[in-house]
């Protein structure tokens, strides 16, 4: 697997997939930026007027419903829409669907209207989004991640896409096929947007590589990988200087930096 994720990291410095982002604001720019270091090419593209339109030019879509407003949402379901008639990867990020009713409702929507190819949250938003109680502290996480495995195994087979849970230990899976990733650092949750990166980076990689299950595990590992390899640089981690040099990470990372440091499962 390991050289399957290499290809794709490759692939998406070679091919530079055009990312058309729907999504939060208070993330926005972090998004962009680690999309740049990646590889890729972000467009945040999200006037309702002119997503339909731009879904034609683009690799792959990104939706992020963290601070979802009501134009965001009708964008959102236009671009969802179009990029399912002219087979688009989707990658849907269902921010804070477990605390906020509407959230999930908008989520539950998009999974409905198109096929979405990514959902990519933490584990207290998959099992929420499963019909599992998830355990959340706003946007965040707090969950134990008892029955994380078997939450996303049915989340990933009742819509027939690829779930990615991010935690201590990410959980990706198409509902048969199940891999843990055991990358990381706790530095991570002390940087705003971290998971909201993960999302881009996985609509980078879908828009590279037919395999989404391949796709999205290949986003979790380079963002796990890239913390640990920033945290392991510093003297001093700090978070300010941690987020200056997860970019960094991401830019530098080799496939040396992949076989060396890449911890992966398969159940």
């Amino acid at each position: 697997m390991l050289n399957k994720i290499i290809e794709v990291l490759n692939d998406v410095r070679e091919k530079t997939p055009l990312v058309q982002a729907i999504t939060n604001y208070v993330t926005i720019n972090d998004c962009a930026n680690i999309l740049l270091c990646f590889g890729a090419s972000p467009a945040m593209c999200e006037a309702k007027e002119e997503v339909e339109e731009f879904v034609n030019l683009i690799s792959a879509l990104y939706i992020n419903i963290g601070t979802l407003t009501k134009e965001q949402e009708e964008a959102s379901v236009l671009a969802v829409k179009k990029a399912a008639q002219i087979g688009k990867p989707v990658v849907l990020d269902p921010v804070a669907c477990g605390a906020i009713s509407r959230k999930k409702e908008i989520a539950e929507k998009l999974l409905a209207y198109g096929k979405i190819s990514v959902v990519k949250g933490n584990i207290g938003e998959i099992k929420s989004l499963a019909g599992y109680v998830g355990k959340v502290r706003g946007v965040d996480s707090v969950d134990d991640g008892e029955g994380a495995v078997e939450a996303c195994k049915s989340l990933a087979k009742s819509f027939n896409t690829v779930v990615a849970a991010t935690g201590k230990t990410d959980i990706i899976t198409d509902g048969k096929t199940t891999y843990l990733i055991d990358n990381g650092t706790p530095m991570l949750t002390l940087v705003t947007g971290a998971g909201c990166m993960v999302g881009a980076l996985a609509a980078a990689t879908a828009g590279v590589c037919e395999d989404k299950l391949v796709a999205g595990t290949a986003a979790i590992m380079a963002m796990g990988l890239a913390g640990e390899i920033a945290a392991n640089s510093m003297e001093k981690v700090l978070p300010g200087s941690f987020r200056v040099k997860l970019l960094d990470s991401i830019y530098g990372m080799t496939k040396e930096d992949l076989l060396k440091g890449g911890k992966i499962r398969c159940l």
